[in-house]
């Protein structure tokens, strides 16, 4: 039997027997201990520790001074509709744009390129919040104008769907930007309760996204499919994006963020989208 007295180890002697019964004894003891380390291990892949919060992710994730609201448009068109379309919505929603009657702005209108087909999407901002967008909407359904424009424009949609959205503090505010240009709108749909996570590891990583002026506007949902983050971006054409994403890989931390978000994800979707005329972002 070993023992330990410190500094000096000491072995002593134990008949056959109780050597035999000690080992059985210390092989229990080594399996059970064994046991609990890899209950205790298993668990901790399915038990997830949440520090308690007193406030909502949105106010955590937000530029809390401003209260801008967003509106992601999916709108997706009969393919022998789509030009008569573009150019319904082309002489129509830049009015509304440049009409300070409204507190909304039109940040982009495009089509998709890559992806689904014969789709059209729009993104709006709301200037105050919730209240802009109430009073855009109270508004609108007096614009005898917009009204038309919607009745025509339902005969040409096979579907269309929508999402609040806030966007993240540590993202530009989209602004205008003259092209040519082509956008690429990635989105996630995170596992539920790891939102807090994505925007602590992305605001750590978008300083790798910033040289060459490639990040337009990173935004997650509010009301539609919740736990949807949305992020936007612009490249010369093609080639650029490639190079452009190949190029982080070459930047210490990048594979770091890499590793730590994929696990957030349950699902995620790309779209090459070309702007329309009406556009602010070309």
């Amino acid at each position: 039997l070993l023992t330990h007295q410190s500094p000096v180890l000491v072995f002593s002697v134990l008949p056959t027997d109780d050597f035999l019964c000690f080992c059985c004894v210390f092989r229990g003891f080594t399996a059970s201990s064994s046991r609990n380390r890899e209950d205790s291990w298993f668990k901790s892949l399915f038990v997830r520790k949440v520090d308690p919060r007193k406030d909502a992710h949105s106010n955590l994730l937000t530029k809390n001074e401003e209260s801008n609201l967003y509106k992601i448009q999916f709108h997706n068109v009969k393919p022998e509709c789509l030009d008569s379309y573009n150019k319904l919505c082309e002489d129509v929603l830049p009015s509304i744009h440049a009409d300070k009657y409204y507190p909304c702005e039109l940040v982009g209108t495009w089509n998709t390129w890559y992806g689904e087909q014969d789709q059209a999407v729009h993104l709006w901002r709301y200037r105050g919040g919730y209240p802009a967008l109430t009073e855009v909407m109270n508004k609108l359904r007096q614009n005898k104008d917009f009204t038309a424009y919607r009745k025509e424009r339902g005969k040409m949609l096979l579907s269309r769907r929508n999402q609040l959205l806030l966007e993240f503090s540590f993202w530009n505010e989209p602004v205008p930007r003259e092209g040519p240009n082509i956008y690429e709108l990635r989105s996630y749909q995170l596992r539920p309760g790891t939102m807090i996570e994505w925007g602590n590891y992305w605001a750590r990583a978008i300083r790798y996204r910033q040289h060459n002026r490639e990040a337009v506007g990173g935004f997650f949902s509010q009301i539609g499919n919740l736990y949807m983050v949305h992020h936007l971006w612009a490249y010369k054409d093609l080639q650029s994006r490639e190079d452009t994403r190949n190029a982080i890989w070459n930047h210490d931390g990048w594979e770091e963020v890499v590793y730590y978000t994929v696990p957030l994800i349950q699902h995620m979707d790309s779209r090459i989208m070309i702007p329309t005329k009406a556009s602010p972002l070309q």
